[in-house]
């Protein structure tokens, strides 16, 4: 019987002891605390004290639990920590205090939500500026494929958008939204952006389409959304590169395959007469000259080249003295000597596209 009544005062305490920390009692707090109340305690979905007093913005209470050594990323059932719970009620001062005690920003709930994602969903900028500043990852998706751009585009909540653009883009040319998600291969906020009616073919101040960036990292998935949308996948942007340069200069088998099958024009050249075959000649992308030469990539453009890749020379060479141009023979003979020379293939001149006339660089920087 003498047993039973300590476990009811006890349960009495405890129960005590989190309805204090919500109301932001410091004086009860601390008088349970003398009386061995565990600080971790919780009630039957997971929330303790520090998660109940970080909802409600008791920093005093918050800090004193702290020094006093409760579990910074103790979770609740659901998996959130009390850097969740203060990010989605968007108690800024409880935020801070948390991190600067080591809580982890980047940790994810069950259902994959990040304490950024929860201040995005519910609109505070000043939390999710606060988080990026400290080393928040906004790629980190749920487990249904939304980020914390996706949720705010969605929720309408452009305050928080544009803090989140501006932190991805932090240093950079500026971007707009739909270059972002083809950037970051964001699916969910791809969708949201053309859905509401969203131009699939709008440029950067570079010149460049949203087609651009997704081939020059190789998100297929963004890719296909924006065809399916009616992308140009010919668009000629910034001196005539297409999206076909683009993937091939880097190296992108899986794009090139797909702007292929879509449409894209393999005889495009740029201003100074680059074909997607010399892109990837150029940078020594094996794979993707195969590709090309067996859709009937031009072999027989000309123009001044440097040729650094011996892999590549060999390749091109292979397949110059084995298919030739309509025009040529297929092998020189004395009487027959071929007046079209292989090493003439245009191939860039060093660093990225470029020519002795003209210079155009592409690098992730410009697009």
């Amino acid at each position: 019987m003498e047993t039973t009544e300590v476990v009811k005062k006890s349960g009495e305490g405890h129960t005590s002891f989190l309805r204090a920390a919500r109301a932001g009692h410091l004086d009860k707090i601390v008088e349970h605390l003398k009386n061995n109340v565990d600080i971790n305690t919780s009630n039957a979905n997971g929330l303790n004290g520090l998660h109940l007093a970080s909802k409600d913005g008791h920093l005093h209470v918050v800090t004193e639990l702290l020094n006093r050594g409760a579990n910074v990323d103790s979770a609740t059932k659901k998996g959130n920590t009390a850097l969740h719970i203060a990010s989605l009620a968007g108690q800024h001062e409880v935020v801070k205090c948390l991190v600067e005690n080591g809580a982890s920003v980047n940790v994810q709930s069950q259902n994959g939500f990040t304490p950024l994602y929860m201040a995005a969903q519910e609109n505070h900028d000043e939390v999710v500026r606060y988080l990026l500043d400290h080393g928040a990852n906004q790629s980190l998706a749920t487990e249904d494929g939304f980020t914390p751009l996706a949720v705010a585009m969605q929720q309408g909540h452009d305050k928080v958008v544009a803090v989140l653009l501006e932190n991805d883009t932090r240093g950079k040319v500026r971007l707009p939204a739909l270059h972002i998600a083809a950037k970051k291969d964001d699916t969910k906020a791809t969708k949201l952006l053309l859905e509401n009616e969203h131009n699939p073919d709008v440029t950067s101040k570079s010149g460049f389409t949203p087609l651009h960036i997704a081939s020059h990292y190789g998100n297929e998935a963004v890719a296909n959304i924006l065809l399916d949308k009616r992308a140009d996948v010919n668009f000629s942007a910034k001196h005539n590169i297409t999206p076909l340069h683009v993937a091939a200069k880097w190296g992108k088998a899986n794009m090139v395959t797909l702007l292929l099958t879509r449409g894209a024009n393999i005889d495009n050249k740029t201003r100074d007469g680059l074909t997607a075959l010399h892109c990837a000649a150029r940078s020594g992308h094996e794979a993707v000259i195969e590709q090309l030469l067996e859709h009937g990539a031009p072999i027989s453009s000309k123009t001044k080249v440097s040729i650094r890749h011996g892999r590549v020379m060999r390749l091109l060479l292979s397949n110059s003295w084995n298919t030739g141009p309509p025009s040529a023979p297929r092998r020189r003979t004395a009487s027959h000597p071929s007046t079209w020379q292989p090493r003439e293939i245009m191939l860039t001149q060093p660093a990225f596209f470029s020519s002795t006339k003209h210079r155009l660089t592409m690098s992730p920087s410009t697009i």
